[in-house]
């Protein structure tokens, strides 16, 4: 779907718009424009989306302002999709971030797919690439994971289960619990596997914990923190995956890449000796 230019009619369909998840100017362009033009306007929180509408100095008018969230979602979705089939735009906002990114959306999203209407979203704010962005930890493959699990024993099975992905893991915690967790972290991975934790990015006390397990939790260590946190995991290093995978990732890697660029992001993605990755992809790439 092309922009919409300001001034014009929102062409019908749903919209997921991003929005700040700490400074309010953070916002795109076309999201305000979405949020100037749309008929509905849609929220996970419609307070916080009044207010950062008043920032910008947009008038809701006598548009409806629909509250829609994980407990109200069965109620509130047909009048959405009513809205939708009788040739209406509908923004929806979440209360801070990307719509359905460990927040509401993906319920709504589907039911409109579904009955055919357009879907489109303006991105912009996310913790998650915010977060992947100043860690410092290799951001060619990630996985976001979402919450861990609030119980102990549940926690650590999880972090075992996600702990040999070979990706940057990207998680989200509770500032009640990211003590807990990070305890966690070491007697699972151990104390030298690579951590971020991210404090109220883009806010005015913003935080960014970088270095081992083991150094992180020293520095978390009897603090007491507030605030919204990503905690990102470097991947396990030092196990070789086999032969057969290594071979996978090196045909794949090397539809796009030189030989020595290839050998090199697959023995940094597995673990794998470069001298030995670097071979493999020589031979497949039909070298001697």
């Amino acid at each position: 779907m092309a922009a919409n230019i300001p001034g014009q009619q929102l062409p019908a369909g749903l919209y997921f718009i991003a929005t700040p998840i700490g400074a309010a100017r953070d916002i795109t362009l076309r999201a305000l424009d979405i949020l100037r033009t749309a008929d509905v306007i849609a929220a996970e929180d419609t307070r916080s989306l009044r207010h950062l509408m008043d920032i910008h100095g947009i008038a809701l008018g006598d548009r409806p302002l629909l509250s829609y969230h994980d407990h109200n979602g069965e109620r509130v979705r047909p009048r959405i999709l009513s809205a939708l089939a009788e040739g209406r735009s509908v923004a929806y906002a979440s209360e801070a971030g990307t719509p359905l990114v460990a927040d509401p959306g993906y319920q709504l999203g589907a039911a409109a797919i579904a009955a055919g209407h357009v879907v489109t979203a303006a991105p912009g704010p996310s913790a998650v690439l915010a977060a992947l962005t100043v860690s410092g930890l290799p951001s060619d493959r990630f996985l976001f994971a979402g919450f861990a699990p609030n119980a102990g024993g549940q926690r650590r099975r999880w972090l075992e289960e996600i702990g040999g992905i070979p990706a940057t893991l990207i998680l989200y915690e509770s500032p009640k619990r990211i003590n807990a967790l990070l305890r966690d972290m070491e007697s699972v991975f151990g104390t030298e596997r690579r951590i971020a934790v991210c404090r109220e990015l883009t806010k005015k006390f913003e935080e960014v914990t970088r270095g081992s397990i083991a150094e992180v939790v020293a520095a978390f260590d009897g603090r007491v923190v507030k605030g919204e946190i990503v905690v990102l995991v470097d991947r396990a290093r030092g196990v070789a995956a086999a032969e057969a995978d290594i071979e996978v990732a090196l045909r794949e890697a090397l539809t796009c890449q030189s030989v020595k660029d290839a050998a090199a992001s697959v023995a940094e993605l597995t673990g794998a000796p470069k001298r030995e990755v670097y071979q493999l992809a020589l031979k497949l790439a039909g070298g001697n």
